[in-house]
């Protein structure tokens, strides 16, 4: 898997790709580095206990150099618990003293994972009601974070470390159980920049579709009042449009959503806009035929989570591919 330069926000500004494994870190055996980013001089704001209504992350801000990194392990059976704990553990023994340790639920959840750093999409999967997080402080007070997560046929590791010296080994440590069948899919969490999205096997996307009646396509990304597509190919609409060439029976609706900003009236309006993306980049790109696709839009009507915050929001801005045939 190629690993991506790429820029996250204000709070980590000017990231630059370098090569590596964190310090003195046993990876599970099979790790794919994802995401590999840097910051010389810059400042993390570490979280110190679990989200709140009233006081939100409880967090405290170390500066120094940053680095954070994010790998991949393909193949199904290790829990976020199972993948984290080896590697809170060699924390602990390398002198650090944990500062958070909580699963999902604990944590915060949904307020938790988008109130800290994450690295964005495909690079890092964080499941919201499924993922560990321990924060840790050596005495030097350098400071580590360590986020796992996985969804239905990888796990998923995020590393952000802060301190001046951080120099980078590459290790292997215990395999974990890649014995289960995979089952992939795009929905993934929503895709914050324009790297390339994850190239998963048509049928396992395909599977789920046909499974669960829909998939959501988190790597058509859209600002807010825009209907626009980023630029370059959308892996889900090139693996359903290979489904549809294979099964000239089939058809798929796509749905558009948007988020609550604006009436109702336009944003179904948008929405509709959003779903004819979809039809138009598989009629233009893979002549698919038009009596296999269509687009309708249902504006705010069907959220994934709250409008009350940018990041909810942002998950709301999507488009769904439904299954609509019943042969």
């Amino acid at each position: 898997m190629t690993t991506h330069h790429i820029l996250i926000g204000a709070g980590l500004a000017a990231l630059i790709a370098l090569p590596g494994f964190a310090q003195d870190l046993a990876l599970p055996r099979g790790a794919e580095e994802t995401l590999n980013v840097v910051q010389d001089q810059g400042a993390y704001a570490v979280p110190l206990g679990p989200w709140s209504f009233d006081d939100g992350v409880p967090t405290q801000r170390v500066e120094g150099q940053v680095r954070a990194q994010s790998w991949r392990i393909p193949g199904g059976g290790a829990t976020p618990f199972q993948l984290l704990k080896p590697l809170r553990d060699q924390l602990t023994e390398a002198g650090f003293d944990i500062l958070l340790d909580c699963s999902a639920d604990v944590c915060g959840g949904f307020d938790f994972r988008f109130a800290t750093l994450v690295l964005p999409a495909p690079g890092m999967f964080v499941d919201l009601a499924g993922y560990h997080f321990v924060s840790a402080r050596s005495s030097a007070g350098d400071v580590a974070t360590v986020l796992t997560s996985r969804d239905d046929w990888a796990g998923y590791i995020q590393i952000i470390r802060v301190g001046e010296d951080l120099g980078i080994t590459q290790t292997e440590g215990p395999a974990v159980d890649t014995q289960v069948t995979p089952d992939p899919t795009v929905e993934a969490g929503v895709p914050v920049t324009d790297a390339a999205p994850v190239q998963v096997p048509v049928e396992g996307l395909i599977a789920k579709l046909e499974q669960q009646g829909h998939v959501i396509l988190t790597d058509m990304m859209f600002k807010s009042g825009s209907s626009t597509l980023r630029a370059g190919s959308i892996a889900s609409l090139d693996q359903i449009a290979a489904y549809l060439a294979a099964r000239p029976e089939r058809r798929i609706l796509f749905v558009g959503h948007t988020d609550a900003v604006g009436s109702l009236s336009s944003n179904q309006a948008l929405s509709r806009k959003r779903a004819q993306a979809a039809v138009t980049y598989l009629r233009q790109i893979h002549k698919t035929r038009k009596s296999q696709i269509g687009a309708d839009g249902v504006g705010y009507l069907a959220p994934m989570t709250t409008n009350l915050t940018p990041q909810g929001r942002d998950a709301n801005r999507r488009v769904e591919a439904v299954l609509i045939s019943t042969e």
